[in-house]
């Protein structure tokens, strides 16, 4: 498999994440085509990925008004069309409802999201095996299903 991966990152929290991802999934095999910004996405990277991880940052108030930055970016992204996803959110204290908004502005691109999760920054370590873990099962289960259906 291999993927590429946006991100937007304010502290360095977020790269660092997307960067730690990257490490897992290789280390299972995978080639990651890019690692690029959202800003400035990697397009041939994008084309060339079975998947395209996109993460970005919690930014808003503690409690409220919470919001993935830069989602209107990330909706309008290109090169996402047909292309499965999946999403990753780094916070502090309360993602509020996030992961979602950030699952419709990815899914807006024509991207098919496949799952997401929130990395808290000071458990980055831990929350990027999982989202890795995650990822690879979700595929796994997903192929697996298709060649049931191929039986």
């Amino acid at each position: 498999m291999s993927a590429a991966i946006l991100v937007e990152s304010l502290t360095g929290n977020t790269w660092k994440a997307a960067e730690m991802i990257g490490s897992n999934l290789e280390q299972e095999g995978w080639t990651i085509t890019g690692l690029s910004k959202v800003r400035q996405p990697d397009h041939a990277s994008i084309q060339a990925a079975d998947i395209v991880l996109v993460g970005t940052w919690t930014h808003g108030l503690f409690v409220v008004g919470q919001a993935p930055w830069a989602a209107n970016t990330i909706s309008n992204l290109p090169a996402m069309r047909g292309k499965r996803s999946a999403v990753f959110l780094t916070y502090a204290l309360d993602a509020g409802k996030s992961l979602d908004k950030l699952t419709h502005s990815v899914a807006a691109t024509g991207a098919d999201v496949i799952g997401g999760l929130l990395i808290k920054r000071n458990h980055l370590a831990e929350h990027t095996e999982v989202f890795a873990d995650r990822l690879i099962g979700a595929l796994d289960a997903e192929a697996g299903a298709d060649a049931r259906r191929d039986t």
